[in-house]
């Protein structure tokens, strides 16, 4: 290849990279918008429930068809948010429901799955510390080792005796 076709393929190289990553945040955005479509659709859901919760809390004969409007706004709302649910993939852990059932703040379940992953990441790394402080005593062994043995059996110290077991 000449320096020309380098250049283009490298080109080429790039441009592929660059088309991937403009893809996945393409995605990013697309999901950060289907997100945001189902908070705002979650809000709007709320002020309907407070809004038809002030109309039954006051509710008189005359404010009927009110309340019937104010009912099919939440149901058209809620089957808006079901078909937004529908494109969007969102897994919560059961434990985290599990939490929300029992009262307590979902924030402890982050809180506990990040300080189990903490501290295995942490017994890990320190198993690699210990590791490492024991290998060069390990090494200075392994390279004085076959010196004595050399020793021995050059000047016959009686150290193969003593230390490996011979006659």
């Amino acid at each position: 290849m000449d320096q020309t076709q380098n250049t283009i393929a490298g080109i080429g190289e790039i441009n592929g990279s660059i088309k991937t990553e403009i893809n996945a945040i393409a995605t990013v955005d697309d999901s950060n918008e289907k997100l945001n479509q189902i908070i705002n659709s979650n809000q709007k859901i709320l002020e309907l429930l407070h809004q038809l919760k002030l109309t039954v809390s006051s509710f008189t004969p005359a404010s009927q068809l009110h309340l019937l409007q104010r009912l099919n706004s939440l149901v058209m709302e809620l089957d808006n948010m079901a078909k937004l649910s529908d494109k969007c993939n969102i897994q919560v852990p059961i434990e985290v429901l599990n939490l929300i059932d029992d009262g307590k703040n979902p924030d402890e379940f982050t809180k506990d799955v990040l300080n189990k992953n903490c501290i295995a990441k942490n017994q890990v790394t320190k198993g690699k510390s210990d590791a490492f402080k024991v290998t060069p005593f390990a090494l200075l062994v392994l390279s004085i080792w076959p010196l004595m043995i050399l020793k021995s059996t050059l000047f016959g110290t009686g150290f193969e005796k003593t230390s490996l077991g011979g006659a």
